[in-house]
């Protein structure tokens, strides 16, 4: 059984080498086109303006990080304040249940003595002690 050999070496090579210089010509055409040059200076611009926007939003960010930075700081200090002046109402509201214990003992000690006194003085009036 014998093969059918329709283009034989010689031919299928010059065919390769035809096509190879068939592209080759259509990429050397494609280059000394001028709507290239047209179409890569728009790639350039957009390009551009691409990398412009990109900076823009960066210095955006770092600019809203600087401004939470110190709205976090600003919140702290107001914390930190506000702690303080807790601990000063808490010392306030001590001194002033110690100044009201001292004053209810001292109230304390006057009744008794009065109490004393009284209790004294009746016994006093009893007839038949002597004190």
């Amino acid at each position: 059984m014998s093969r059918y050999k329709s283009p034989d070496l010689q031919k299928r090579q010059s065919d390769a080498a035809a096509a190879k210089k068939a592209q080759l010509s259509d990429f050397h055409s494609a280059a000394a086109d001028p709507g290239v040059g047209e179409r890569a200076a728009a790639r350039k611009l957009v390009s551009d303006a691409r990398l412009a926007r990109a900076t823009l939003r960066s210095a955006a960010k770092k600019l809203a990080e600087a401004e939470n930075a110190k709205l976090a700081e600003i919140e702290t200090a107001r914390k930190k304040t506000a702690l303080q002046d807790e601990q000063e109402a808490a010392v306030v509201r001590v001194a002033v249940l110690a100044g009201k214990d001292e004053l209810d003992a001292s109230l304390a000690a006057d009744q008794k003595a009065r109490r004393d006194a009284r209790y004294a003085a009746r016994k006093a009036k009893k007839p038949g002690r002597k004190s």
